[in-house]
């Protein structure tokens, strides 16, 4: 064998051997994160759009000062995060409504609630429209009322913006608000909170809805019977729009997993849930944070 192919043999094995040696911090981590001391590998995470904020700044603190540990988060709704779980695809499968008893059942799903979130209607930001009642959400949503005019708003068509059927947003949505009832067929189908977003403050004449936590300057909230849509008000129970968000493993969670959500559970976790503009739901068992 020549020189230059073991020099560069030589120099694989020096990449090989510095991945598989990768220090840990050069300062311990303090607080919650240092439950994470000792471990490595990798969680792949998958499902509700809402939850990502949190996800990704937990992983963003844990990666940070734990480089053996990779974390990958991706979305794709509350049906995709039970699909992926089921199937062994992802470790931790996001829902942003309670299992089914079916799915529960059916790979041994073991479920974590860890957020509060409410689910607002929201509009163009330059719409004066500031509230509507549950009555006229449901004439909207099913058909019956087509221009903003119709409630108090300018002589525009009101443009639906609804979520697809793998969304816990469009579930929680459908049940509380909308108590099951028709949607409009012509009703413009959206992916995930992200897309609600953007598509809303690009159109005037918009009605969409949104995760609360998703809420921002680019958008504006509407009113439902005079109760304005807060994370305060959604868990005072003023606000009826209301889901938790859940974590979700098939079996019992492995060590690293579970460190992860015991993190979430934990007051660091809490802040970064506070910070995305969720309530943290209380630890299992009722234990602080």
């Amino acid at each position: 064998m020549s020189d230059a192919v073991w020099a560069g043999l030589a120099g694989v094995l020096l990449l090989v051997a510095a991945a598989c040696t990768r220090p840990e911090p050069a300062v311990p981590a303090e607080g919650a994160l240092a439950a994470f001391s000792g471990l490595e590998g990798r969680i792949d995470i998958g499902g509700g759009t809402a939850h990502i904020p949190v996800m990704q700044e937990a992983a963003r603190r844990i990666m940070t000062a734990y480089p053996r540990i990779a974390i990958t988060i991706e979305g794709g709704g509350s049906g995709v995060g039970v699909k992926k779980v089921s199937e062994g695809l992802v470790h931790i499968g996001n829902t942003g409504r309670p299992l089914k008893n079916s799915e529960q059942e059916a790979a041994g799903l073991q479920s974590f609630a860890f957020a509060v979130d409410g689910v607002a209607l929201c509009v163009h930001p330059d719409n004066p429209v500031a509230s509507l009642t549950t009555a006229q959400a449901r004439a909207i949503w099913g058909g019956s009322m087509t221009n903003w005019r119709e409630v108090g708003g300018p002589d525009l068509a009101i443009q639906l913006y609804n979520r697809d059927e793998a969304s816990g947003t469009r579930e929680v949505f459908w049940e509380k608000l909308l108590a099951k009832g028709p949607i409009a067929d012509r009703a413009n189908v959206l992916a995930s909170n992200g897309a609600m977003k953007v598509a809303v403050a690009h159109d005037r004449g918009a009605l969409g809805y949104i995760s609360i936590g998703h809420i921002d300057p680019t958008l504006k909230p509407v009113s439902l019977d005079a109760v304005e849509p807060t994370q305060e008000n959604a868990v005072s129970g003023a606000y009826p729009v209301v889901r938790h968000l859940f974590m979700n493993t098939r079996g019992k969670p492995g060590p690293l997993v579970q460190a992860f959500i015991n993190y979430i559970y934990s007051a660091e976790g809490a802040q970064i849930i506070q910070s995305a503009g969720y309530i943290p739901a209380p630890a299992p068992g009722g234990g602080p944070r």
